[in-house]
């Protein structure tokens, strides 16, 4: 493994990397529900929005390659290129995410079975955009909340955010267990770190 600001890699050079627990730090950033769901043995949950607000503390108990994970590696990314801002320089954002490592045979661990945030949007944004055109044919004005989501679905793709799967992560479905604070998380990393 090389010392570079952020790659990609498969699911099969990250279950090589992985093979070795003291290689690498492997770090999800879904949320704790989409943990509880499935993630790989040996990971670390750590959300994206936790990530963001203790990047510095973080960066700091980071002293090995990092592999991001995610559901398809947005947010991933997203965390990566926090960290890279912190200094880190060995950072590897897992392409096609979790489902890319579970068909390569990687070690899930399994809970309590979710829909993904991502599937979810794609539904009530369908939805929405379905009630509104067929509203549209009683009351014409319904047709702006089919334009207003399809606008809303463009800026998210264009940002690479999405604010309406940040929103549903809010339902009391997606909560799952607690999110853990930046201490456990921490507490977590630092013995890894010493083990190395």
């Amino acid at each position: 493994m090389t010392s570079h600001a952020l790659t990609l890699i498969d699911a099969a050079t990250a279950l090589a990397w992985t093979a070795d627990p003291t290689a690498v730090t492997v770090l999800d950033v879904r949320s704790p529900a989409e943990f509880e769901t499935a993630h790989l043995s040996g990971s670390h949950n750590v959300p994206l929005d936790l990530l963001g607000q203790h990047a510095t503390e973080l960066a700091a108990s980071l002293d090995r390659p990092v592999v991001l994970v995610c559901q398809s590696g947005v947010r991933a990314t997203q965390a990566a290129q926090r960290l890279a801002g912190e200094g880190l320089t060995d950072l590897h954002v897992l392409e096609g995410g979790l489902p890319a490592l579970a068909a390569a045979g990687g070690p899930i661990v399994r809970g309590r079975a979710r829909w993904a945030l991502e599937r979810q949007v794609r539904l009530v944004a369908g939805s929405l955009v379905l009630l509104g055109a067929l509203a549209s044919l009683v009351l014409p004005i319904a047709l702006v909340l089919a334009i207003g989501i399809g606008a809303g679905l463009t800026f998210s793709a264009l940002s690479n955010t999405c604010a309406m799967g940040a929103m549903l992560s809010k339902l009391p479905y997606n909560r799952g267990p607690a999110a853990p604070t930046a201490r456990q998380v921490l507490a977590r990393l630092r013995p890894a770190a010493q083990a190395a």
